[in-house]
């Protein structure tokens, strides 16, 4: 007799019955029904290992380039054996190109990589390969569905790479559930990664994403792969981002920049310059910021517009920013810096499309909207860094000498940044270094 069981949609739990509220992860009307089989039970890696001390098990893993250095850096430094690395992002940013010429550059004698797609034909796989270039022997497109046909040409093809094009679309036959539900979701990635650490092959899952960006499919399905990655971007931008949100094999948060051309996926050299191209030179409401993404320092533009409005709800509109960061820093430049903001609508914006979350984008933000509501500009050749604390107080932020540094490079000849950070950076040779206690003191330098 079959019987029925309940999965919840956010974070996989099982019920034998269902629920109102996932008595795991607390959401409500998460829980779907999904039919059950009693399916194979699942292999064990036999290793015949027997515990031991730390120092038998630290040895450096073997890297391996995909031969795109952003898509290193999101993984750490390159490809691990056995790695299992899931790529989500919206429809169309890119996330089939880039794994597509990842498969041709690691593909190479004796070293073949599997491309097996449900979503697409091999025709449309060959006209995208012809006008991206491609035209390797060695990379193999598998068109299929069928998650024990495509274990089985792997099993016979023994490829160096693998990637599955998308997770949501293959199911196994050892399951009557539909493809992309989560009883084969979480089965199918099962496989897929037991497959692959098996075998010492680095594996690339991409996955769907939901309405509101994340991750479609049981959370378990994150929690199974050992890196996580978001493809961003915006249509009205040429360049793409990939962000590392997991990574058991290196740092959480690293950032890789590419640019979209008609020749697919153009890996970008110098981000800074990239997002610095457009400014306009004495523009009031205008502050470049040094951001960290993971290791990587990326010089930002915040811009700000202040404007006196007739409606008795000012609108308070961020692009790029925390909103409730950019009602506390509107506070605290009314309160301890005596600008009245209260009666004027409020807008910022990160430039180039970026995401910047990181509290040291505190003191930019504060003095672009000071520099818009005085309608002073900031000066050109500075670069500014700095948390802000409720009693208009500038706090100390991480690796400024990393932010010092690349401000220096990209030709800025001036930093404002918290006077606590002075006595941890040495002589930068051509860069002033303005250290501030107070937001006041921080306006008053900058314009």
């Amino acid at each position: 007799m079959k019987t029925a069981v309940y999965f919840c949609r956010s974070c996989g739990n099982e019920s034998a019955k269902w629920l109102g509220r996932c008595p795991a992860c607390q959401e409500w009307n998460s829980l779907v029904e999904a039919p059950s089989r009693e399916s194979p039970p699942h292999r064990r890696l036999e290793t015949g290992s027997a515990a031991g001390p730390l120092s038998r098990w630290a040895c450096p893993a073997d890297r391996r380039s995909t031969g795109i250095a952003p898509l290193d850096r999101v993984l750490g430094g390159g490809m691990v054996p056995g790695m299992g690395i899931l790529i989500g992002g919206d429809p169309g940013i890119g996330k089939s190109t880039l794994l597509l010429q990842t498969g041709a550059s690691v593909a190479r004698p004796g070293g073949v990589a599997l491309y097996a797609t449900a979503e697409e034909s091999g025709e449309q796989i060959a006209l995208r390969a012809r006008r991206l270039g491609i035209a390797s022997d060695h990379l193999l497109i598998l068109p299929e569905n069928s998650l024990d046909r495509i274990l089985e040409v792997a099993d016979e093809a023994k490829p160096a790479t693998l990637i599955i094009d998308s997770i949501q679309t293959i199911s196994t036959s050892a399951l009557e559930s539909p493809a992309g539900s989560i009883a084969q979701v979480r089965e199918s990635a099962s496989r897929l990664l037991f497959f692959s650490k098996e075998r010492g092959l680095p594996l690339f899952l991409i996955g769907h994403v939901t309405k509101d960006g994340s991750l479609a499919g049981p959370k378990t399905l994150e929690h199974l792969v050992d890196t996580v990655i978001y493809f961003e971007g915006d249509s009205s931008f040429a360049h793409r981002i990939l962000r590392t949100t997991k990574n058991r094999f290196g740092p959480a948060g690293e950032m890789g920049v590419f640019e979209m051309t008609d020749r697919g996926l153009s890996p970008v050299e110098n981000p800074s310059s990239l997002f610095l191209s457009q400014r306009r030179a004495g523009a009031p409401g205008s502050v470049v910021f040094c951001c960290l993404e993971g290791t990587l320092p990326v010089l930002v533009e915040t811009q700000a517009l202040v404007a006196g409005t007739g409606s008795a709800s000012p609108r308070r509109t961020s692009t790029g920013f925390d909103p409730g960061r950019t009602a506390l820093l509107l506070a605290v430049l009314e309160k301890r810096v005596g600008l009245s903001l209260s009666g004027n609508d409020v807008f910022v914006n990160v430039a180039g499309g970026v995401r910047i979350s990181e509290p040291a984008a505190d003191l930019p933000v504060a003095c672009a909207l000071a520099s818009s509501f005085l309608n002073r500009p900031a000066r050109m050749d500075t670069v500014v860094f700095g948390e802000v604390g409720l009693v208009g107080e500038v706090r100390a932020v991480g690796r400024s000498g990393e932010r010092v540094r690349e401000a220096a490079r990209m030709g800025f000849r001036r930093c404002i940044l918290p006077h606590a950070n002075l006595r941890d950076l040495a002589f930068e040779k051509g860069v002033e270094l303005a250290g501030v206690t107070s937001l006041a003191e921080a306006v008053e330098s900058l314009l």
